[in-house]
């Protein structure tokens, strides 16, 4: 099966309407890898005060939760939903 071509410029910027508050620096790097590094300083709760971290996956709950309950097109729920998959595997292999 082969994977469809993902707008990474078109899913960062739902991402940022979610998150309207949060700075994401491109300068000089490609959509996507900005996208997926900001997930994972999501999941990793690497916003708030060491002293109330959350874990991964009550990180990865809180943020699918927000994605689904957002204004943005079903097909872009679904992407980052996936995206956030994705890095969530990723960090369980660490």
């Amino acid at each position: 099966m082969q994977e469809e071509q993902v707008d990474y410029a078109e899913l960062l910027a739902e991402y940022r309407r979610i998150w309207n508050n949060r700075q994401l620096e491109t300068a000089g790097r490609d959509n996507e890898a900005v996208l997926k590094e900001t997930i994972k300083r999501e999941l990793l709760d690497e916003y708030s005060h060491p002293r109330i971290r959350k874990n991964r996956y009550e990180k990865f709950y809180a943020a699918v939760n927000r994605v689904v309950q957002s204004v943005i097109t079903s097909e872009a729920k679904i992407r980052l939903i996936h995206v956030h998959t994705q890095v969530m595997d990723e960090l369980n292999k660490e």
